[in-house]
């Protein structure tokens, strides 16, 4: 099927085998032919009923890959345990899901059993890998040596790989829209919002990546996200997963042509290092919206610069180019929607998508025709552009003013390095103040800063105080703007 992430993976796997397929943290080579060989073994392994769930906590390196692939290829279903779940929410999402196969670390094992009581004083929590559902029996399959707390019968990865088999046959027999993965995003404890990507939205979200950049035999694409790394064994191509070190050194190491990053990391390392090895073509910025000057200083660094705008149920959905977003007079440009990607503008300027990258449903939910983002945006010359966040959009004196129509244009003033404007409501009426929350850069004149806005900020729209501040509040592991702590921050400074 060309539909299908695990078949079209083998399939570039059949055309080069002795090509490296992917180069772990330490530097270890393998290539697509032994890749094959080990998702092929997991395969066998954990055959079961289509949809099974496999809880999956293997750190990000070839092991991870094979046991992913191969998971899915045997019909399962991945649920990712995520450390530092409280208790409670963990068990919900254990009960939603019901996994069949617990596939972990055995380092893993340890510290959510005989070494619980100290992974919770380093602030590690994690769920109980033995038992995560109790009174439902799994099975077991750990990576790495055997180490207490590693359940007896558990199946050892080493050894899988060792057992000599008959030839595999070339591909699993499964249909497109065989679940793949669950991508928790939010939920209460009783009812876990769980997103369900089967193994043909992948496929297409990950050929959607493909278009929007070449990429083929000879590219080294270095990074731990799946979403770049999946393309690159599609697509024939050499991942590279970070060792952890310095991101400057590990792409001339490896000789990167593509990487991704988040802006926040982005800017910490540009200025460490603003020139990026010659080797490197793309770079693409995601999971937050990227300043104008980050932006700036990752085109002076050498690559291509590509803003991907996606959310998990639907990845991708545009991406845009530095420069274009550069030449952006108001919002922030998100990009022409990609091929086959398909946007509806409700009455309120809300961005609802659709399409075959989209996730098949909610976990427990009815299956999705087409997603509500959250965003508010218009379209320009068939591009869209972010106004900003529904949940964001500030009311004063009768007036809705969306944040995004001007926070890339105050950013780019000189002396601003980040800028963010939130509402703070009367408890009273309900009205909003607005306040313009600035990181100062080299040069910062609040008093300049004043007299530019009338030119980029309509007057209904103009901040009623600014607010200078040494960082803004992030949160998660893409260090996004938290807002809701933005707005308690300037207004306790009020």
């Amino acid at each position: 099927m060309n539909d299908d992430v695990i078949t079209g993976i083998m399939a570039a796997a059949g055309r080069e085998p002795a090509r490296t397929a992917i180069v772990d943290g330490r530097g270890r080579e393998v290539a697509y032919g032994e890749l094959a060989r080990r998702v092929n073994a997991v395969r066998d392994e954990l055959a079961g009923q289509p949809g099974d769930g496999v809880l999956f906590a293997v750190r990000p390196g070839v092991d991870a890959v094979a046991l992913a692939l191969g998971a899915v290829a045997a019909g399962g279903t991945l649920v990712l345990a995520d450390p530092g779940l409280a208790p409670e929410v963990l068990a919900a999402r254990m009960a939603a899901t019901r996994p069949k196969w617990v596939v972990a670390e055995s380092l893993l094992y340890t510290l959510s059993g005989p070494l619980k009581a100290l992974a919770r004083r380093r602030g590690l929590l994690l769920p109980n890998l033995r038992d995560p559902l109790p009174g439902r029996s799994v099975r077991h399959l750990y990576t790495g040596p055997w180490l207490p707390g590693v359940p007896r019968g558990a199946l050892r990865l080493a050894r899988i790989l060792r057992t000599p088999r008959l030839p595999a046959p070339d591909a699993f027999a499964a249909t497109a829209d065989q679940p793949a993965a669950v991508i928790f995003t939010s939920g209460t404890t009783a009812r876990p919002r769980g997103v369900v990507h089967t193994r043909g939205s992948l496929a297409a979200g990950l050929a959607l990546f493909r278009s929007a950049f070449p990429l083929g035999p000879g590219d080294v694409v270095h990074t731990d996200q799946l979403m770049l790394g999946l393309p690159a064994l599609l697509a024939g191509a050499t991942w590279s997963l970070p060792g952890g070190g310095d991101l400057a050194a590990e792409l001339a190491a490896r000789g990167a042509t593509h990487t991704f990053a988040v802006p926040v990391h982005l800017d910490r390392l540009l200025r460490r290092t603003p020139t990026l090895p010659a080797t490197l073509r793309y770079l693409l910025l995601g999971a937050a919206p990227a300043p104008p000057a980050v932006l700036r200083r990752a085109l002076e660094a050498g690559p291509e610069v590509l803003s991907v705008y996606a959310m998990t149920e639907a990845l991708p959905i545009a991406i845009a180019s530095a420069r274009e977003k550069l030449a952006q007079a108001e919002g922030d440009l998100l990009g022409a929607p990609l091929p086959g990607v398909g946007v509806r503008i409700a009455d309120d300027g809300e961005l609802f998508v659709s399409g075959p990258h989209l996730a098949q449903r909610y976990l427990g939910e009815d299956p999705l025709e087409e997603i509500a983002t959250g965003d508010l945006v218009r379209v320009e010359d068939g591009r869209l552009v972010l106004l900003g966040r529904k949940k964001d959009m500030i009311l004063r004196d009768g007036v809705n003013i969306y944040p995004g129509l001007y926070e890339s244009s105050v950013a780019a003033l000189p002396g601003v390095a980040e800028a963010a404007i939130v509402g703070l409501a009367d408890p009273e009426t309900g009205d909003e103040e607005v306040v313009l929350a600035v990181i100062p850069a080299d040069g910062y004149d609040e008093s300049l800063v004043r007299k530019a806005l009338p030119a980029i900020v309509d007057a209904a729209a103009l901040p009623d105080r600014i607010e200078p501040l040494d960082a803004f509040p992030r949160s998660g592991r893409a260090d996004k703007l938290d807002r809701a702590a933005l707005r308690d921050l300037v207004a306790h400074r009020d």
